[in-house]
């Protein structure tokens, strides 16, 4: 029964994640699950608690994953369910050693069980988002993006905002024991970084900055249909038309299934003259900056196509290139193949049509765009990997995150969104959103979303620039915070742990 139990509480933990929202059902299902581990009568029973308690979240949170293998050909489409439960194992193994832990420090005591659960899991988090190129989605902190809490991650970062989450479902489950001492111990390092962090009143900037952002609404279905060039040209022109000052004109990531440039084999750009940017400059004026998603050719050593850059160009309305970025944090299975030439032979193929593998670049970077300041850029998914997103070295004012999630139905956006917001909050940086078929949107510093466009809807948002922070705590420190903060509260755990057990009138 406690293990079918861990599986249901995983399972109704996700709908706290977007675009459901029920944000309660998180802290409670940690409750539930304080309960399970302290219940387990062995460390292998705990770890199967932990582990079908992941696969259950896992397998509901992600179930988007599915709906991208619909829009290819090349597998069964009924192959994406099984992506999803293969990838909902593999995940679930970070909450096992995190449950694990926990139950081997505090199985009995009091106090030590949540603050050992709340330290390890945001150790594991911070692990899940590296290892074996990592896979950072759905961090448990992200279910409060809608609350004043969000403010928290401005010092402690996501992973340390999920292990303040972990501390409230403890302190639910503590006070459901009448262990009100410990409870309200567990909320101690809550209220301190709410005191540090709490969200400040709205920024309002002097120097207006007019942006556009653009949603076409070219659905996955016919994003490479022939012809669609064309359609393509005609949708983002329309919507980019218009007078007023000038603007920064976002598109979204390949805007246009044509390429914008010719690269050698040492990504170096080529003269080879290309007619999609002499036609996606008709659509802007002078003055005006266009910065867009879009894809370049590589060629090899003997001028053939060899693969793919997907980019993001600032140009002017005569042509000028202020700066290329190349998304750096690519998608197995979706921009490359690992293995590919085992993998190619047992009939799988990348889910992005493209010519080979899509090449990576080599990091985060600053574009200037001179009076409209310093744009950071993160391509697609890369926005959800905290403390990644920006060049330190460099800081722009704001970051642009062109992405398609035409990809992944009504469930994937909502969550993409939600995690873009959490950045803004790390970074103390605006983030501009501009997607094909939604949701764009623009969040100001402080995680707010400011204006936003549905999904599935053609639509442009004009607005100013938000203005950004200084430089937060977690931007200055990046994720030694969290990971620090992590040890601490498992180094609590064990210090109170060496304190009173639990005894049957504590039950």
């Amino acid at each position: 029964m406690l293990f079918l139990i861990a599986f249901l509480t995983g399972l109704i933990s996700a709908l706290a994640f977007e675009p459901t929202g029920w944000w309660p059902l998180m802290p409670l299902a940690f409750a539930v699950l304080c309960e399970l581990i302290s219940r387990g009568a062995s460390l292998k029973r705990a770890l199967l608690i932990g582990w079908l308690f992941g696969v259950g979240q896992f397998v509901l949170g992600l179930n988007w994953i599915a709906t991208a293998f619909t829009y290819q050909a090349a597998m069964p489409a009924w192959l994406g369910w099984v992506a999803v439960v293969l990838l909902s194992l593999y995940l679930a193994a970070f909450p096992t050693l995190a449950i694990g832990l926990s139950w081997r420090i505090g199985r009995d005591r009091p106090l030590a069980l949540p603050l050992a659960l709340a330290g390890a899991w945001a150790i594991t988090e911070w692990l899940r988002a590296g290892i074996f190129t990592g896979f950072a989605w759905n961090p448990v902190a992200v279910t409060l993006v809608g609350t004043p809490l969000r403010g928290l991650s401005a010092g402690i970062g996501t992973y340390g905002l999920s292990a303040a989450l972990v501390l409230i479902g403890g302190a639910i489950w503590l006070a459901a024991r009448r262990q009100w001492k410990p409870a309200i111990g567990t909320f101690v390092p809550i209220l301190l970084a709410a005191i540090l962090f709490w969200p400040r009143p709205p920024l309002h900037r002097t120097d207006l900055k007019a942006v556009r952002i653009v949603q076409p609404n070219i659905g996955q279905e016919d994003k490479w249909r022939e012809g669609l060039a064309d359609e393509a040209f005609l949708r983002l022109g329309r919507l980019s038309a218009g007078d007023g000052p000038p603007r920064l004109l976002f598109w979204p990531e390949v805007a246009v299934p044509e390429p914008f440039q010719v690269l050698g084999p040492d990504q170096q750009p080529l003269p080879v003259p290309l007619p999609a940017v002499p036609r996606a400059l008709q659509s802007i004026r002078p003055g005006d900056l266009l910065v867009t998603g879009a894809f370049g050719l590589i060629t090899d050593g003997n001028g053939q196509i060899a693969g793919n850059t997907n980019s993001v160009f600032a140009l002017t309305r005569f042509g000028q290139n202020l700066g290329r970025y190349d998304k750096a944090h690519l998608v197995p299975y979706g921009e490359y193949l690992p293995m590919r030439p085992l993998l190619s032979a047992m009939g799988l193929s990348q889910l992005a049509p493209g010519i080979g593998d899509t090449s990576s670049g080599p990091g985060p970077r600053t574009i200037d765009l001179g009076g409209f300041g310093k744009m950071g850029v993160q391509v697609c998914y890369e926005i959800i990997f905290s403390g990644e997103v920006i060049d330190d070295r460099n800081r722009p004012d704001f970051i642009f995150n062109p992405s398609n999630d035409a990809w992944f139905g009504r469930w994937g956006p909502p969550q993409h969104l939600a995690q873009a917001r959490l950045r803004a909050v790390e970074e103390g940086l605006p983030v501009l959103r501009s997607t094909p078929t939604g949701i764009s949107a623009v969040i100001d510093a402080d995680g707010r979303l400011l204006h936003s466009l549905p999904w599935r809807k053609a639509g442009r948002i004009d607005t100013v620039l938000p203005t950004p922070r200084p430089p937060t705590l977690f931007a200055r420190f990046g994720n030694v915070i969290p990971v620090l903060f992590g040890f601490l509260l498992i180094i609590a755990g064990i210090a109170v742990g060496r304190g009173r057990r639990y005894s049957p009138a504590d039950i």
